[in-house]
Parts: structure tokens; sequence; C-alpha cells
């Protein structure tokens, strides 16, 4: 599943900053889900939690915290900006869940409601990613 790989992404990029800040023990990760990914909360959680196990020693503590970031576009026509919530009722399941696995190619299930343009740029609300690691030496 996409959110395994991705919660296997984030334990290794949080044990490389832990490597490179020389930290013994992560105490807490922050992580940002972008709305567009479209990833399943709870299986993302329950992926952390079964990749973390076999780091026992610089994980065993640490907290998680993960934050959904809503995702917002703007159309580069005419400057209209709008919510992914706006846009998903111009998608199928077939397109949401192409969405899900390759968020770029929004732009070719995606039109500007105002314009129907689909030259639009994702200003926040795309990828998942490491916020911050904190831990002690």
């Amino acid at each position: 599943m996409h959110e395994w790989a991705l919660a296997e992404a984030v334990v290794s990029t949080a044990l490389k900053a832990a490597e490179k800040e020389r930290l013994q023990e992560i105490t807490k990760i922050k992580i940002v889900m972008g709305e567009l990914q479209q990833i399943d909360a709870e299986i993302f959680a329950s992926a952390l939690k079964e990749v973390i196990l076999p780091q026992k020693e610089t994980l065993k503590n640490a907290k998680i915290e993960i934050k959904a970031e809503k995702a917002v576009f703007k159309c580069r026509v005419c400057q209209h900006i709008w919510t992914f919530a706006e846009a998903t009722n111009q998608l199928n399941e077939e397109e949401s869940e192409s969405i899900h696995f390759i968020p770029e190619i929004s732009h070719c299930y995606l039109r500007c409601p105002q314009c129907k343009s689909s030259d639009f740029e994702v200003i926040k609300g795309r990828g998942v990613w490491v916020d911050s690691i904190e831990g002690e030496q």
C-alpha cells in the first residue's frame, strides 16, 4: 500500500536526521500530510507503528504528531483560488485514485471552477513530509 511506503520513508528520514544530529533517541516526529495525497490517516498511523517496531532503540519513545494540510489551488489564468474539497465533485473514483498515487496528474482531471482552465498551481497541501524531529543526544 502507498501508506506503508510513505511510513517507511518517514522512518528512514527520521533515522537519517537522528544520525546527522547525533541523537541517541528520537522523542517526537511531526509529520505533515497534504490533502492532495489522499492518505488514509489510520492506515498511515498503523504502518508507522509497524515500521517503527524494529527501530526500538532510537524510536521506542517517539511521539508521532500528524497534521493534515488542506490542498489549495490557484488558477494561473483567472487567479481564482479553490480547495480540493471543492474540486473533488469533478472526480470519479478512478480519477481520485489516480491522483492518490500520482498527485502531479491532478492537472489532467481538475479544472478551475471559475474559468475551466487546467493551468493551475498547487499552493499547499501536496505531499507528505517530516516537519520536525526532536530527540536527545
